[in-house]
């Protein structure tokens, strides 16, 4: 049987959550992140002894926001290089389990989880139907599944699209190349593109345009530390998919999720649904 999982992407996430381990972000700005991805998930409506789990837990951020909310965490990730900064990072926080497994074999049982949630990471596996498959067959019925997914720019513009199909092909070509060099040439990129981008936008913003269609403006609020990490992400990685708001409806459908919700603001898409009964 074919494994679902991406080795040299995986090498490539060790690498960079262990070149951005996340200890310089501010406490503020990793709540607004944090809230921006859950948007739409039922934060308020969890359990406080509910168990859940964070697939491609990466650095652990996201679970230092939610821990303290629910009864216990299982953090899984397939980096054991990444898994060993998510421990360190979550080590004052006692209700966290760790896992060093891949999608396609979560060590938990199945229809046993009362939440679950995975951001940024199954767009990176070779099949991604079967990862948000994987994921919800772990959920007790009723239970939400939190999904965030590269979008498809199906809400762009033509010339937008171009843009970013063009800087495909850079990536393409920088995430062939050796760790360190990725790395270089993803911090000159964060530098001249991102950082005057977003800064351009942020200017803007304060002079009263509407700067949502402008490339990188989700960026206007961020540090450079962020932008940095997520240059990387962005070109450092070899295999990355993108799906339309309808493609990403149907695998969460078609996976066993009924009452599928996306939210209306960047970053997309990120989408709940929950476990048919």
């Amino acid at each position: 049987m074919k494994r679902n999982i991406d080795l040299s992407t995986v090498k490539g996430f060790g690498d960079e959550w262990s070149r951005f381990d996340q200890a310089s972000l501010s406490s503020h700005e990793l709540q607004e992140q944090f809230n921006q991805f859950f948007k739409v998930f039922p934060l308020d409506s969890l359990p406080r002894d509910a168990v859940g789990f964070d697939l491609g837990c990466g650095s652990g951020r996201w679970v230092k926001c939610l821990a303290p909310r629910v009864g216990c965490v299982h953090c899984i990730d397939a980096s054991d290089a990444a898994l060993a900064i998510a421990r360190r990072n979550l080590k004052d926080i006692p209700n966290c389990i760790f896992h060093l497994a891949s999608v396609d074999n979560i060590p938990l049982p199945e229809n046993s989880m009362d939440f679950g949630y995975s951001i940024g990471v199954l767009h990176h596996v070779p099949d991604t139907a079967a990862g948000i498959q994987s994921c919800v067959n772990k959920l007790k019925p009723g239970a939400p599944f939190g999904l965030y997914i590269y979008y498809a720019l199906d809400n762009r513009p033509a010339w937008y699209r171009i843009i970013w199909h063009t800087s495909g092909l850079l990536r393409r070509i920088i995430s062939r190349t050796p760790h360190p060099l990725r790395y270089g040439f993803s911090q000159v990129i964060a530098a001249l593109v991102y950082f005057p981008l977003a800064r351009l936008s942020r200017l803007m913003e304060i002079a009263g345009f509407n700067v949502e269609g402008v490339p990188l403006a989700g960026y206007r609020r961020r540090s450079f530390y962020t932008m940095r990490t997520d240059a990387l992400d962005r070109f450092g990685t070899g295999l990355e998919q993108r799906f339309t708001a309808a493609q990403i409806r149907e695998m969460m459908e078609n996976s066993g999720l009924e009452r599928i919700v996306f939210s209306d603001t960047a970053p997309y898409w990120c989408a709940v649904g929950y476990k048919k009964n």
